[in-house]
């Protein structure tokens, strides 16, 4: 199916289909909110299904044991994961394996990579006290010591880091932005701490690098670190715009059902032009959102191309998921603030995905300089 640059592949439309049963059976509301009180907020025995069915895999090339595809083949299972809140380390494993793809070397990607396709967990630890949302505007160090490397510095929103195999940290090594691998043994006890983030569907940890030491074997050597850091960060913005999408979906649907059945005055609440002009606003605000999504998984490796696209989906999506839950807050009253609406759920999951990897405004600034630069 193809629609002038917006593009729909037999794969996307298979996986869609199977993502689509998975998540809704293995996540339904009731559970996302057992798992929020969980030790490690999210199901183990799910979390395996997912690496049987191939998922870790997808945009694994072959011969490091994935399937081959690429990530415009992981949207549709992150939107339906963002459809139904589903709290797993999917997204955080499946861009990890992009900065290895990106920036190992062929011993580092024969050694990691086959891991990840197989099911082992793998995180980013790339945000810091600065705030920035340029990934290389960096402030924790690698310093040489003989055929060491000796860490100094803290790290930010590192999500499901305490059950994370290996770790991608950026440092600057001779001031220049670099990408390192830790892994789970190489973390000394106490360095991991964890954040009260407001999405509590997600774990979130800061990492203090101090005594941490690294071999020269864990500092991917990539030929053009700009390059990886860039891939890094459109890769993070293509995956956010589908969960927020699938997210936008789902409170929508939770809207409607309940506008169609609460009754005010002896009337539903629907009738009132007051809801029903925002609900369709909100309606038409995520198809648009859903075309971007679609458009920049269609168009992700078009040199130049691909970056307007996702930006624009991007910054498309996180306006649509957080009007549409704002609306929906709103129009449940003082329900609608309360931990139990699961309208809320989705307002905190909206203003998290904002927090990472640049807001809509964020992305619009950058758009501004593609397109009228």
């Amino acid at each position: 199916m193809e629609l002038g640059n917006l593009g729909f592949s037999e794969e996307q439309i298979e996986i869609l289909d199977v993502a689509t049963n998975f998540c809704r059976d293995k996540s339904p509301i009731d559970k996302v909110r057992e798992l929020m009180e969980s030790d490690i907020g999210f199901d183990l025995s799910v979390w395996q299904e997912m690496a049987e069915l191939g998922w870790l895999a997808i945009a694994i090339p072959e011969e490091y044991e994935g399937i081959g595809l690429s990530l415009s083949e992981v949207v549709p299972i992150a939107e339906q994961m963002g459809r139904h809140l589903m709290a797993s380390p999917f997204v955080a494993s499946t861009l990890a394996a992009q900065a290895i793809l990106m920036a190992g070397s062929d011993v580092q990607k024969s050694k990691y990579l086959p891991m990840i396709a197989a099911g082992s967990i793998a995180t980013l630890a790339l945000s810091e006290n600065n705030g920035d949302w340029d990934l290389r505007n960096i402030e924790s160090k690698a310093l040489k010591n003989g055929n060491q490397y000796d860490l100094k510095g803290d790290k930010q929103f590192c999500l499901w880091a305490d059950v994370a195999d290996i770790i991608i940290i950026s440092i600057l090594i001779d001031n220049k932005p670099k990408l390192a691998i830790i892994e789970k043994s190489n973390i000394p006890e106490n360095a991991l701490r964890r954040e009260a983030i407001i999405d509590e569907t997600k774990r979130s940890y800061s990492l203090n690098l101090a005594n941490i030491t690294l071999n020269e074997d864990a500092i991917l050597a990539a030929d053009n670190d700009a390059a990886a850091f860039a891939h890094i960060e459109l890769s993070a913005a293509l995956l956010q715009s589908a969960e927020m999408c699938g997210g936008s979906q789902s409170v929508i649907d939770y809207t409607v059902e309940y506008l169609k059945t609460r009754k005010q005055f002896g009337k539903v609440i629907g009738e009132y032009q007051a809801l029903k002009h925002p609900a369709v606003d909100a309606y038409v605000s995520y198809e648009k959102a859903r075309s971007h999504l679609y458009s920049a998984a269609h168009n992700y490796n078009d040199q130049g191309v691909g970056e307007i696209a996702v930006r624009m989906a991007k910054a498309s999506s996180d306006g649509s998921y957080s009007n549409a839950a704002d609306r929906a807050v709103q129009f449940h009253g003082g329900f609608g603030f309360t931990h139990d609406c699961d309208a809320g759920l989705h307002r905190r999951a909206a203003i998290f995905h904002a927090s990472q990897f640049g807001d809509a405004a964020w992305h619009r600034s950058k758009l501004s300089d593609l397109l009228f630069s």
